[in-house]
């Protein structure tokens, strides 16, 4: 067997793009070949999906799958919204989900996990989407909930478990009969509202910290004495919270009631939840197509 060194290593990665392990196993394969392990990576789709590895993937699906107890979600980003009807892809992001409710929120787990069916992992069975329908794509985020009773909600789902926009509850209570019914409904409500924190005492320190600062400044430019100001502020941090905390919000489908009247009332409590916004966070190129065209001709703008 023909000896692979780094240099060969380094020359393939950057002829073809390709991961550090790949390209070895490829030179390996070719015995040393430095086209024939281009061929070879070419072959498994390798060096295609490496060039697309670079562009921004914000578009795709958000899945969720149930088990008893158990509740899983993922994210699984793309490059253009197309590709949220594709039968493949939507198959891929059903089974990542499923996989999910084995593998935790580890997602070197997942990725390293079998894919059923196919012989390959399922970060292999990525990259061979992403060489067949020629978009970048990766697996973003995993949420998994365990409780008595984890019910889910996707808004404007593409079919059952696969949307935009998904909400994963769980809920304890020792009657379980509407609980399913309740989650739903708690899913619906945190899609809509966007709470921060389940609960006042997990309200992120900092966050609470800037808000008194910016709700202080707001009291004390009304010029009123400082016994006054520190009333206004009690009642504004207040407000603050029915605005963030889920517990303390006013729950969408009656307007007037608390969440945690509604889950109270229920014998219930909540234990965790997870709204996943596809492509949230993820900045997004704006792409001058003139710009580029002129820019390549040597046009000045």
């Amino acid at each position: 067997m023909a000896d692979i060194t780094a240099q060969m290593v380094k020359d393939l990665r950057e002829t073809s793009g390709a991961g550090m392990m790949d390209c070895k196993k490829a030179l390996v394969e070719s015995g040393g070949d430095m086209q024939g392990a281009v061929d070879w990576l070419r072959k498994k789709g390798l060096a295609a999906a490496a060039k697309k590895s670079g562009r921004v993937a914000a578009e795709g699906l958000v899945g969720v799958a149930l088990g008893a107890g158990i509740g899983a979600m993922v994210e699984i980003n793309a490059e253009t919204d197309f590709i949220a009807r594709n039968d493949a892809f939507q198959h891929f992001v059903e089974t990542a989900a499923k996989l999910a409710l084995t593998t935790g929120e580890d997602l070197e787990a997942l990725k390293a996990h079998a894919f059923p069916g196919t012989g390959r992992t399922v970060g292999e069975e990525l990259v061979h989407l992403v060489a067949t329908i020629g978009e970048n794509m990766n697996v973003r985020r995993i949420a998994v909930i365990k409780a008595d009773t984890v019910a889910f909600y996707i808004h404007g789902a593409l079919k059952p478990g696969l949307g935009k926009i998904g909400v994963l509850v769980g809920l304890d209570g020792k009657a379980t009969e509407g609980l399913d019914a309740l989650g739903r409904q708690i899913g619906m409500h945190v899609a809509a509202t966007r709470p921060d924190a389940l609960d006042v005492a997990s309200v992120d320190p900092a966050a609470l910290e800037r808000e008194k600062n910016i709700l202080s400044e707001q009291a004390r430019a009304t010029g009123k004495p400082e016994a006054i100001i520190e009333k206004m502020l009690a009642g504004r941090v207040q407000k603050y919270y029915e605005d963030v905390v889920l517990l303390e919000q006013v729950w969408v489908h009656d307007g007037e009631s608390r969440v945690k009247k509604i889950v109270a009332n229920a014998g219930a409590s909540i234990t965790r939840f997870e709204r996943f916004h596809l492509g949230e966070g993820i900045e997004k190129q704006e792409t001058d197509f003139a710009a580029e065209v002129a820019a390549a001709s040597g046009v000045a703008g």
